[in-house]
């Protein structure tokens, strides 16, 4: 398999990145999907300027979507260990490129994305994880050090059913992460509500406090 290929934005200028944010896409989109996530929360009264984004983009073309990415077949679960795999090894990786530590970097993904972040992402001891209308698709299996994590949902998603959120949330916990949840009135979509409690988690992880 190819390596992954990832967009990357840098803090405003004048800013020295200090803490990153890895955002991995849904099924059937591509690595720009979840950049306007970048410039909204850039934008922010209460962001955090030294903030750096990376969009990895899945290594399957979608079998319907002309653009579009996905992490693994829904149906079959087919390219999920090999996306594992390259994802995985970037990730090991990023610290010595970035020379920004596990501890001040977050990942967070929506939909399948998500799923790949609940999955991959107890596996490293990060500042935190987030899950925008993902979902479990294997138990947790939980790492040396768990991150806290955050579950946000659509009440109404018609795609992936706040049953599975909640299922997650409670398998998470049982294996004994810090989990916050909290769903939304709304589909399977992220909004402005959701990004608020998003840049809110990402201030409670990735205070100075945590730094090496």
């Amino acid at each position: 398999m190819s390596a992954l290929q990832v967009q990357t934005i840098a803090p405003p200028p004048g800013q020295t990145a200090t803490a990153q944010i890895i955002m991995l896409h849904g099924w059937g989109a591509n690595a720009q999907d979840l950049m306007p996530i970048a410039e909204v929360l850039q934008s922010s009264p209460l962001a955090l300027p030294t903030l750096q984004f990376h969009f990895p983009q899945a290594p399957l073309p979608h079998p319907q979507a002309p653009q579009g990415w996905m992490w693994y077949d829904l149906e079959t679960l087919q390219g999920i260990e090999s996306s594992r795999q390259v994802l995985g090894e970037w990730l090991e990786q990023l610290p010595t490129s970035t020379g920004i530590s596990w501890d001040r970097t977050v990942l967070a993904g929506f939909s399948q994305g998500g799923a790949m972040t609940l999955d991959l992402g107890l596996r490293f001891p990060l500042a935190g994880l987030i899950s925008w209308s993902g979902y479990l698709h294997r138990s947790p299996q939980a790492g040396a050090q768990l991150p806290p994590i955050l579950i946000v949902h659509g009440q109404y998603d018609p795609v992936v059913p706040l049953q599975a959120a909640q299922q997650a949330k409670a398998q998470l916990q049982a294996i004994g992460a810090q989990v916050e949840y909290q769903d939304f009135p709304m589909g399977h979509e992220i909004q402005p509500a959701v990004l608020n409690l998003s840049l809110s988690f990402l201030q409670q992880v990735l205070t100075p406090t945590n730094q090496p």
